[in-house]
């Protein structure tokens, strides 16, 4: 199978002329679209907090080397001037990133239950009003929130109605079985970090695992790192979910860096192989790296190396709304990845140039 590209894929087939252009055997490995997170907070020693051109820059930088060739730049539960200036730094880099291609911004809060903060800080909690974040609606494609509280009925409403293609996701929430089956009602399509930062799955109180398990039409994603979820755990999500599984990292400032301290959201992080926590022990997020948690999925489960593939490239671009991205098809972006026998990256093209490549 040849595959054509300039910007954009040409065609995909066999027998396919390729006189006058420049060549690249693959040698027998595979080659997939490029992966898609629409869960990062940070990697390479930045963070999307860090508010700055150039922290993007360093996370885009990285992310190509994992197979990652575009993401949701994620924020967190901080003070509302440093979201602002968060997005704005986003906004900046529209025009285009040196590796990884930033699509939009995953709100992770600050609209969520302090019972569940996980790794947010409680202080800086918001009422979920759409006027304090309207703004930036042009850029936001995801928001993760309890639909539990106070004012989020009318709140997921509203953004139903006026920004439909954006992504409700409950998570870091307190809801009972029935408030998330009611919530899916009214406009929540998705789940954060299944099981992660939500009451626990119970026979007599299932609770909002239960509710996505018994709802065929909403999705969710799972940080399959073998510290967040046992591996008995990601086969059951594969067993239920199916095709609406789609795999995060969650990654913070650590990602790709050495063990040591660091800092999420304004709290003080120890990272020590390959767990990422708080003080307290609480986990803040990870240092997964996304071609990692594709091998998992495929060691682990009855994931099949394509569906797991699926599930990072194609999945969250439907999911999304990205026109153009997650298949290898004529038309669509030129974002691929070459990738080994275990999922070790080879190769990272974006827009069809070449961001990265192992050394050998």
């Amino acid at each position: 199978m040849t595959i054509l590209f300039d910007k954009t894929i040409v065609t995909v087939d066999t027998g396919i002329n390729t006189q006058g252009c420049d060549v690249i055997d693959v040698k027998g490995a595979y080659v997939s679209a490029g992966f898609i997170d629409i869960h990062i907070h940070g990697s390479g020693g930045a963070d999307v907090m860090d508010a700055t051109p150039e922290a993007l820059e360093t996370i885009s930088r990285t992310l190509v080397q994992t197979g990652i060739t575009s993401f949701l730049a994620t924020t967190m539960t901080m003070a509302r001037e440093k979201i602002d200036a968060a997005i704005s730094a986003v906004r900046a880099c529209k025009k285009g990133l040196d590796g990884a291609q930033v699509l939009g911004v995953h709100l992770e809060g600050p609209f969520i239950n302090p019972v569940r903060q996980g790794a947010q800080d409680t202080k800086f909690v918001q009422k979920p009003l759409l006027s304090s974040i309207e703004k930036h609606m042009d850029l936001v494609k995801m928001i993760t929130l309890a639909p539990e509280v106070a004012g989020a009925e009318a709140f997921i409403r509203e953004i139903g109605r006026k920004y439909p293609e954006v992504l409700l996701s409950i998570g870091h929430s307190d809801a009972n079985y029935d408030e998330a089956k009611e919530s899916f009602g009214f406009g929540v399509r998705h789940a954060t970090h299944l099981f992660n930062a939500m009451p626990p799955l119970k026979h007599r109180v299932p609770g909002i695992v239960g509710a996505v398990f018994d709802d065929e039409n909403v999705s969710c994603d799972i940080i399959a790192d073998l510290v967040h979820l046992h591996p008995a755990t990601l086969r059951m999500v594969w067993r239920e979910k199916r095709e609406n599984l789609i795999l995060i990292t969650d990654a913070m400032r650590a990602g790709c860096m050495k063990n040591g301290s660091y800092d999420l959201g304004g709290q003080k992080v120890e990272v020590t192989d390959g767990e990422a926590r708080l003080a307290d022990g609480t986990l803040a997020g990870s240092v997964l790296k996304m071609n990692e948690a594709v091998r998992n999925m495929v060691k682990h489960t009855s994931m099949t190396l394509p569906q797991a593939i699926r599930s990072v490239t194609e999945l969250p671009a439907q999911k999304l709304y990205f026109e153009k991205k997650g298949r290898l098809e004529a038309g669509y972006d030129a974002d691929m990845v070459i990738f080994d026998e275990e999922v070790g990256i080879i190769a990272t093209f974006v827009a069809g140039e070449m961001k990265y490549q192992r050394s050998l």
